[in-house]
């Protein structure tokens, strides 16, 4: 299978299924000499480990990650870094009644038709279990980027069209990690509800990106929002993106969304941080769409392996709602980005 590499500088390979032995990811391009700070790199794990919420998958993994190769006295070494995490809490049978019928919402016809074989435990690769190793990848990018001041934080900003208003002011609390927690109580009934009738929610996501310089991103097909775009877009729930105003720009006229200039440098931060695909030294902003988690025990219509037509209802542990844990797997993305732009612009790479 290819595909599974990400990065030019920074380099990112993962595998792994979501009830195979273990998971892991290969960094190479690394920096040596960088503090291999693993208490940190486990404290990310945690925010997206399932079992670690109090809204979302039962499944209680872990997630202690192991290095294999590529740090010394908890320094990197500049060669390439193995980091290994080991399932403990599959439970594959729950998948023995549908391994042959294909789950509404999920990989499971696309991966079938491409492969002629896929793994129906969990949704195997295309689980959304394979972030777990990019979140591990992603931390080292954010100890990384903290030596040159910059900053990726992520928050919730809707789920199912309940809005929170308010200014992007971490850090953000449990259990929802909203931007603003005013209508907290309203996403926790809406989530009730769901999870009663068997159903789940979508949510967009959040993100800032501050203190990256101006002058990052590679024209005319490595811009930075082409990057992050590929990124975010990789992750298996994220429908959509928009950076800046982005679609409510286009119900503004020319003289409103521009981003005008005074001595001090940009009055606004309409364009989110990025003009011709080059940073501008803004805050980089975008909101990601996550659809709603498509494992439900809701009946649904389908087909199996034969074309026959077949009535499904998924059982096992799911999240009612993607967008909530997958706050480190957009930061950890998105760090990985910016720092494999760092690392092509030559005054930043070591």
């Amino acid at each position: 299978m290819s595909g599974n590499t990400f990065g030019k500088n920074f380099r990112i390979t993962t595998f792994g299924e979501s009830h195979g032995k273990a998971l892991g990811v290969i960094i190479d391009g690394c920096p040596s000499d960088i503090d291999f700070d693993l208490d940190f790199i486990q404290s990310e794990m945690d925010r997206r480990r399932p079992g670690g919420a109090a809204i979302g998958t039962k499944r209680d993994e872990k997630d202690r990650i192991e290095i294999l190769s590529g740090v010394f006295e908890s320094k990197t070494e500049g060669t390439p870094i193995a980091l290994i995490l080991y399932n403990n809490d599959q439970k594959s049978h729950d998948y023995d009644q549908i391994k042959d019928i294909f789950r509404p919402g999920h990989a499971d016809y696309t991966y079938y038709k491409k492969y002629g074989i896929r793994d129906y435990r969990g949704g195997g690769r295309a689980s959304g279990r394979e972030t777990a190793a990019r979140v591990a990848a992603g931390a080292l990018a954010k100890l990384i980027l903290t030596k040159y001041g910059i900053e990726v934080t992520a928050g919730v900003r809707s789920i199912k069209g309940i809005r929170v208003s308010g200014e992007f002011t971490p850090p953000f609390h449990a259990p929802l990690f909203t931007i603003s927690n005013e209508r907290d109580d309203e996403i926790l009934s809406l989530i009730d509800e769901a999870v009663r009738n068997n159903d789940s929610l979508g949510g967009v996501v959040e993100c800032h990106i501050k203190g990256v310089p101006s002058g990052l991103g590679e024209p005319v097909f490595d811009k930075t929002e082409a990057l992050l775009s590929h990124a975010i877009m990789s992750i298996g729930a994220v429908k959509a993106i928009e950076f800046g105003e982005g679609f409510a720009s286009t119900e503004l006229y020319g003289s409103q969304n521009n981003d005008q200039m005074d001595e001090s440098g940009f009055i606004t931060n309409r364009a989110g941080g990025i003009l011709g695909g080059i940073t501008t030294g803004e805050e980089i902003i975008f909101k990601a769409a996550f659809k709603p988690t498509p494992s439900i025990a809701k009946r649904q219509e389908t087909i199996d392996i034969n074309g026959e037509e077949r009535i499904i209802q998924i059982q096992g542990r799911h999240d009612p709602v993607i967008a909530i844990r997958a706050l480190p797997v957009v930061e950890a993305m998105s760090a990985i980005v910016i720092l494999d732009l760092l690392l092509e612009n030559k005054k930043y790479a070591r």
